[in-house]
């Protein structure tokens, strides 16, 4: 028998191993037991498990320790009977043995046939063990090789190949991610075909948008010889470089996150992969029936595709990088188109209009804004001043119009600065100063002042009578007991009370009298009251009318007619109309006024008053 190692132990119940000494050690006591004996009914899994650390958990007792019985007993490996085993073949990764019947060699018969033998299961272990074929070896199909006793060659080990591990990768922890393309529902229940549900997504403050998932290491796998064969290390990825404006990666013991900072639209960028969460829209693929359909927005909204025709874009402040044929609305901020406004429309209820190309067939009004245009052609354009480089055939009015060069155009202002104008073949250039008609205004002016001086005349008659008839004898000294009596100042005895209800009936028709002249002195006043602040109202509109008007034309080239255009200064708008009314307005003859300037050449230089 071997010198055993400390670390194992034969007992009468089976050979056993210390589970505290394992790996290498343990397989080197191993290496000195097989170069001499074998483990009868050896236990090779826990064998594999215990050197190499592969397979399933070690057994343990009842009491929860490890328990390593590996055989049940260790025997000498016979001189004899070792030659029985021969060589096996190594190829890509596998062992093949040749099964055939054995003999063993009869001493007293050298030259003999021998004795036939059979193998041994725990036998050819430790002999391959001690060829370099450790891990891998397949019992079963050894134990069957040897039961069949039949010449064959087979498979008896093969080596573990490692598996790969998976790489770190993020996963989203929201589904707001995510577009939703299908056809808006409304409040009554239909289906609006030219809106999509959700084509912009929005989150809130502190929402997780993506998770990491760490990286998982792989197993590692065995060469028959025992040596290990490492996994590749998978991938691990950041967050960090995912994280736009608006987000952060925060860590926490749930795991590393991406959150957003603050609520807004979440936007993508496909060519980076960096997500970001703003006030603003960004946008890529361009609107029109397939990409986005109508939209209508609560923030800011930039786009660099183009706006197909008909397709309408709702929102606050709106920058568009493509053409733009369809329809622009803005409830606020600044429309700024740096293409070209084909047959489209840019509307502004308060903001400014700027189109960087050319306006062609459009309408373009700013309520309570600027309009600058770089070149406009055949386009009706509002706003509280309006700003053109070069405009033909177009329709344009507001407070104040500057244009370098207009060519056959309508142009209604209460301030109008060209430097060059003229007509553009059938199209006649007319340009119209706007001018307050306030004589109405005076009229309902002074009709105002009259009916306010008149309610307040009735009511200083009306607390005249009041007073008169507060101060009778009678209704004074009744008054004064009623109001001591009311606050207790006053207790009336029995013989009182008859009296003071007598004193009652008395002035009860004084009385009555009394609050039918008060409700009238109310009646009166609140109508003063309501008269003034309307006359305050129209007195703040006639100082608002007042003022300059002027019509500037540093060159004269053609046919150009100046005119002035009466308004009533009623507080509304004067240039903020409808397309179609402002084209009504200055493209015919009912527009006309007092001609300021007719001619061919020249220029104009008017002041209004002057």
């Amino acid at each position: 028998m071997p010198e055993l190692d400390h670390c194992i132990i034969e007992r009468p119940d089976g050979v056993y191993g210390d589970p505290s000494v394992l790996g290498t050690t343990f397989g080197a006591a191993i290496d000195r037991i097989f170069a001499t004996s074998y483990l009868v009914e050896l236990d090779y899994p826990l064998l594999i498990k215990a050197v190499y650390g592969a397979g399933p958990p070690l057994p343990k007792s009842a009491d929860g320790h490890v328990i390593i019985r590996l055989a049940s007993a260790i025997r000498p490996f016979s001189p004899l009977r070792r030659p029985l085993y021969k060589s096996v073949k190594i190829n890509r990764g596998k062992a093949e043995y040749f099964f055939e019947p054995v003999y063993v060699a009869d001493p007293a018969d050298p030259d003999g046939p021998g004795t036939p033998e059979r193998l041994d299961v725990d036998e050819f272990i430790a002999d391959m063990w001690g060829k370099g074929i450790r891990f891998g070896i397949d019992v079963e199909a050894v134990r069957q090789a040897i039961d069949g006793g039949k010449s064959e060659r087979v498979v008896v080990a093969r080596l573990l190949e490692p598996r790969a591990g998976r790489d770190a990768h993020v996963i989203e922890v929201t589904s707001d991610l995510h577009r939703s393309d299908a056809p808006l529902q409304l409040a009554n229940g239909k289906l609006d075909l030219m809106a999509f549900q959700n084509r912009f997504p929005q989150v809130e403050k502190g929402v997780r948008l993506l998770k990491k998932v760490p990286r998982v290491a792989g197993k590692r796998g065995f060469e028959l010889s025992g040596l290990r064969i490492e996994p590749p290390m998978p991938k691990d990825t950041e967050v960090t470089p995912m994280a736009g404006p608006g987000t952060v990666v925060e860590v926490t013991g749930e795991g590393e996150f991406l959150i957003a900072q603050h609520a807004g639209f979440l936007n993508v960028d496909s060519k980076s992969g960096q997500i970001s969460v703003g006030d603003k829209i960004i946008s890529r693929d361009g609107v029109s029936a397939r990409t986005t359909g109508n939209l209508k927005l609560s923030g800011d909204f930039e786009e660099f595709g183009e706006v197909q025709e008909k397709r309408v874009v709702e929102g606050e402040g709106i920058t568009i990088h493509a053409d733009v044929f369809g329809n622009i609305i803005s409830r606020g901020g600044t429309v700024l188109l740096n293409r070209n406004l084909v047959g489209g429309t840019a509307h502004n209820a308060r903001g400014d209009i700027r189109v960087k190309g050319v306006a062609s067939g459009s309408v373009i009004q700013a309520s309570a804004g600027e309009v600058v245009l770089n070149r406009a052609e055949s386009c009706v354009i509002s706003g509280t001043r309006v700003t053109i480089m070069h405009a033909v055939n177009c329709e344009i009015m507001g407070e104040d119009v500057t244009i370098s060069q207009a060519e056959g155009c309508a142009i209604a202002a209460r301030t109008v600065t060209v430097n060059s104008a003229g007509p553009r073949r059938q199209s006649e250039m007319h340009i119209f100063a706007l001018q307050p008609d306030s004589a109405r205004l005076d009229e309902v002016i002074v009709t105002m002042t009259a009916r306010v001086a008149q309610f307040a005349a009735l009511a200083l008659r009306r607390k005249a009578e009041m007073d008169a008839m507060t101060n009778e004898p009678e209704v004074r000294k009744y008054v004064m007991l009623a109001s001591k009596v009311r606050k207790k100042e006053l207790i009336l005895t029995e013989e009182q009370v008859p009296m003071f209800q007598k004193m009652a009936l008395a002035a009860g028709p004084a009385l009555k009298a009394i609050a039918r002249v008060s409700l009238d002195v109310k009646a009166a006043e609140t109508e003063q009251q309501a008269g003034a602040a309307l006359l305050a109202e129209l007195v703040r509109q006639r100082v608002d009318s007042t003022g300059v008007s002027s019509v500037t034309v540093k060159r004269i080239e053609g046919e150009t007619v100046v005119r002035g255009m009466s308004y009533h200064p009623d507080g509304a708008s004067i240039y903020d109309l409808p397309a179609k009314d402002i084209k009504l307005k200055l493209r015919t003859k009912r527009a006309e006024g007092e001609v300021i300037f007719a001619g061919e050449d020249g220029a104009v230089d008017w002041k209004s008053g002057a």
